[in-house]
């Protein structure tokens, strides 16, 4: 009896709109097949804020879907980038190291896939002028990619993400507030590409800051990388609340809802 009662009331909420889904979202690259996910807030009286994730190398996962329900629960709009495509989703670590190799190199295209994402969060009723770009991992280099290239947000989060550009590449002033959210022990990141990012955040003007976690490695932030920090990447459950929280103030100092 208590189950049915239960189940009773999970189904009067979700009739009245408390719960909000996933929905899946399919967009197009040219004739390149997308296939993202995007959630709506409770509340929808007013535009609200967007918040697009970019997910980790695998591509869209269990934690970049949890985040979005999370942010969802907080009053914003949230859509799930799918940078990748149809047909070109990585099968194991090797697929995705290559996938994600391509679009460090070629930023450009990671850039629109981004732009092309943010379309489809605009969409979905989230306010244009009011949009912040968190990444995880692959995603966390993509947050900063949106900054880099001037898209048309107030602010980007990195979590454990790579901080590396081309030298070559031309230093132009960055409007975007940028957090970066970093394993203290992340030994996929070297002392001089710290050192070459927090330079470019200087050279550019950029309302920047990043938060170092102590005893925290690679991919910190997901629970399904196992707790190992002797393999480089593993899960921090303390580092992984004090980013989400840090993410919170983040949104609520960039945003206006």
């Amino acid at each position: 009896m208590k189950n049915f009662v239960s189940l009773f009331l999970a189904l009067v909420l979700y009739a009245n709109g408390s719960f909000a889904q996933l929905k899946p979202v399919t967009y197009k690259d040219g004739n390149q097949v997308l296939n993202g996910f995007g959630i709506q807030p409770k509340s929808k009286s007013v535009q609200k804020p967007g918040i697009l994730i970019l997910p980790a190398w695998m591509g869209i996962d269990k934690l970049s879907k949890d985040t979005a329900e999370n942010l969802s629960k907080l009053g914003y709009y949230a859509f799930i980038a799918d940078i990748y495509g149809e047909g070109n989703y990585p099968k194991d670590y090797n697929e995705a190291g290559k996938n994600a190799g391509y679009y460090k190199t070629n930023f450009v295209d990671y850039q629109k896939r981004i732009s092309l994402a943010l379309e489809q969060l605009i969409l979905s009723g989230a306010n244009p002028d009011n949009i912040v770009v968190i990444g995880y991992c692959f995603g966390g280099t993509g947050a900063l990619e949106a900054a880099r290239g001037h898209l048309n947000i107030k602010g980007v989060v990195s979590f454990h993400g790579g901080l590396g550009k081309d030298a070559k590449r031309t230093i132009e002033p960055i409007t975007a507030k940028v957090l970066v959210c970093h394993g203290a022990d992340d030994p996929y990141e070297s002392k001089e590409e710290i050192d070459a990012f927090q330079q470019e955040m200087r050279d550019t003007k950029a309302d920047w800051q990043m938060i170092y976690y102590a005893n925290a490695v690679h991919s910190f932030t997901n629970p399904e990388s196992g707790t190992d920090n002797s393999k480089g990447a593993a899960y921090n459950g303390i580092a992984a609340n004090r980013s989400w929280e840090h993410l919170k103030l983040f949104l609520v100092e960039v945003l206006k809802k």
